[in-house]
C-alpha cells in the first residue's frame, strides 16, 4: 500500500521494497517454540493443543458421545432433554422449568483441584449453569442437584435479571457472589458476548480458593468454607443443605433448566 501524498512537501516522496518471498511448503519447520509464561487460547472446537496436552488438560466431550456422563439422578445419560449434533452438547428448550426433561447431568469423575474452561452459547432469556462440589445424593427430591453454581443466564431477559438480583446474573456464583470485572481496573461490567455468540467460562478451584472467569476477565473470586462464604450460605436459598460447598471432591454439572444451552470444547486439568 502507498498512500496518497497530502501537501506539495510530500511531492517525490515514495516507498522501496525488497527481497519479497513467500514459503508454501514445510511450514512446520518455521513454526517458532512458544514461551511458557506466553498465554495460550485455542478455539477449535473440542481440541487441545500439544501444549494443552503437555500441561494435563484433557476433554470431559468429544463432541460425538455422553461418555464420561451421567444423568445427576440417574445412573446412566437422560434418554431425553439433551442432544448432540456438529460437536455441540444441548439442553433442549421445554418452558423454563428446573431439571424436568431429562435433567441435569454429571460426570461419572469426582475432581478436588482444578481447571475447568467450556464454550457456551445461550438462547435470549435462557438460564443454566455449571455446577461443582456436587453432592448427587443431596436432593433426592424436584429440582436441580445441589453445589455451588457459575450462573449461565441472559442478564437482559431472564426474570431474575428483571428483578434486579444481581447474585443470580452471568458468572456470578449463583446465590451469594455477584459477578464483576475484577480483572481490569476501573472497569465493573463484565464482557459478556451477544446473544447467538459463543462465550467462555473457566473456572479455577485450588483446595478452597474459587475463581469464576467469564470471557478471560476473573468475575468471582471466594475461599469455600470461609466465615464470609458460610456466612453467605446462611443469607441464601442454600441455608438448608449441610456444609454447603465444601465437600472435598465431587463431580462437574451441567444444568437442564428447561432452556436451550449450548455446550462444546469442555476440557478439564487437574491440579495435585
Amino acid at each position: 500500500q502507498v498512500n496518497g501524498i497530502k501537501t506539495p512537501d510530500d511531492h517525490g516522496k515514495f516507498n522501496r521494497w525488497k527481497n519479497i518471498r513467500i514459503k508454501t511448503t514445510d511450514l512446520a519447520s518455521e513454526v517458532r517454540a512458544m514461551p511458557d509464561d506466553v498465554e495460550q487460547f485455542n478455539f477449535i472446537p473440542n481440541t487441545l493443543t500439544k501444549r494443552q496436552v503437555a500441561e494435563g488438560w484433557r476433554l470431559l466431550f468429544d463432541g460425538k458421545t455422553t461418555d464420561g456422563w451421567r444423568g445427576a439422578k440417574l445412573d446412566t445419560f437422560p434418554d431425553t432433554g439433551w442432544a448432540i449434533k456438529d460437536g455441540i452438547l444441548s439442553t433442549l428448550e421445554s418452558g423454563g422449568a428446573e431439571s424436568r426433561n431429562g435433567g441435569d447431568i454429571i460426570t461419572k469423575e469426582e475432581f478436588s483441584s482444578f481447571e475447568l474452561e467450556l464454550d457456551f452459547r445461550i438462547a435470549k432469556g435462557a438460564n443454566s449453569g455449571i455446577k461443582y462440589f456436587v453432592d448427587p445424593e443431596m436432593n433426592k427430591g424436584e429440582g436441580s442437584a445441589i453445589g455451588p453454581e457459575f450462573q449461565l443466564v441472559d442478564d437482559k431477559y431472564h426474570r431474575s435479571a428483571k428483578r434486579g438480583i444481581v447474585s443470580r446474573t452471568m458468572g456470578s456464583l449463583y446465590d451469594l457472589i455477584p459477578a464483576t470485572n475484577l480483572s481490569e481496573k476501573g472497569r465493573t461490567n463484565k464482557r459478556v458476548n451477544a446473544l447467538g455468540k459463543w462465550n467462555r467460562a473457566r473456572l479455577v478451584v485450588k483446595g478452597r480458593h474459587v475463581e469464576h472467569w467469564l470471557n478471560n476477565s476473573k468475575v468471582v473470586e471466594y475461599e469455600r468454607g470461609s466465615e464470609e462464604f458460610r456466612a453467605l450460605v446462611q443469607a441464601s436459598k442454600y441455608a438448608k443443605w449441610p456444609s454447603f460447598g465444601e465437600l472435598e471432591k465431587g463431580p462437574i454439572l451441567l444444568q437442564e433448566h428447561g432452556n436451550s444451552v449450548e455446550f462444546r470444547s469442555i476440557k478439564i486439568r487437574e491440579f495435585k
